[in-house]
């Protein structure tokens, strides 16, 4: 039998890395969701925008998605690991705790956990940056097909974090740079600084990328305007992406431009 656990806890405490180590430390075959969180009143969830299954999937190519059915087979060396973003405990661990809106998106799905760990309250769990918001506000924005200048991405991310459209408390993001190269952008107020991890794959130098590049910010008073007004103005037109791209295309083998 597979084994399958349920992994909440509040924004930026820590669960998609925690969830990266144990898939890394697994020698088996392994599985990722991540369910839509429920909001409560003044706390806002952020948007399933796909960041962590995509930065996971870059991470552990093997890893399957267990949104489709072809992937919840069971098999004795399997675990699957099912994220939820989640503000406040269940009031034990049982499975039976579920809230029923949870409950009701892995029955949809016929997953069954056997196990549910919440940051904050269950000690295998890291705590340092398990925080208690009794306010929070979300905004999102899909950034398919864009590719920032490298510079201005580097700028937009300090005013961001620093309080320049709100007080942010939590921000994640996928980004495409010209180079073919993207990065997950991670900031949590409790940490020193913002993590800056590269994707493993490389997109080719032909046209704007096709994965997945989205932004997700949490906190109070956010200037959604602001940030899309900024962000506007630091992504890169199709002749400076090719003026980008040309050399690197210059230097490919023949046989890989005519794939």
């Amino acid at each position: 039998m597979s084994t399958t656990w349920l992994i909440s806890g509040p924004p930026g405490c820590g669960k998609t890395t925690w969830i990266l180590n144990t898939l890394r430390d697994h020698p088996g075959p392994c599985g990722y969701l991540r369910l839509k969180g429920t909001s409560q009143d003044g706390l806002e969830q952020g948007c399933d925008a796909g960041i962590d299954r995509t930065w996971l999937q870059d991470q552990i190519p093997a890893l399957q998605d267990l949104s489709t059915s072809q992937h919840r087979t069971a098999a004795a060396d399997r675990i699957n690991l099912i994220e939820l973003q989640q503000f406040q405990a269940p009031p034990e661990e049982a499975p039976e705790a579920i809230d029923p809106a949870i409950q009701s998106q892995l029955d949809t799905l016929q997953l069954r956990p056997d196990r549910c760990l919440h940051f904050g309250r269950d000690p295998e769990l890291p705590g340092q940056d398990t925080l208690a918001f009794n306010r929070l506000e979300a905004w999102s924005l899909s950034l398919h097909n864009s590719v920032w200048d490298p510079n201005s991405l580097s700028s937009f991310w300090f005013e961001l974090v620093n309080g320049a459209y709100g007080d942010v408390y939590r921000a994640k993001a996928l980004m495409n740079l010209p180079d073919g190269r993207a990065f997950f952008c991670n900031w949590i107020v409790s940490q020193q600084g913002s993590q800056f991890l590269p994707l493993e794959r490389v997109e080719p130098p032909h046209g704007r990328p096709k994965r997945s590049s989205e932004l997700v910010v949490q906190g109070n008073a956010l200037n959604g305007i602001g940030i899309q007004t900024t962000i506007d103005d630091c992504l890169i037109s199709d002749d400076v992406l090719d003026m980008h791209q040309a050399p690197m295309r210059d230097q490919q083998p023949e046989s890989t431009l005519t794939r």
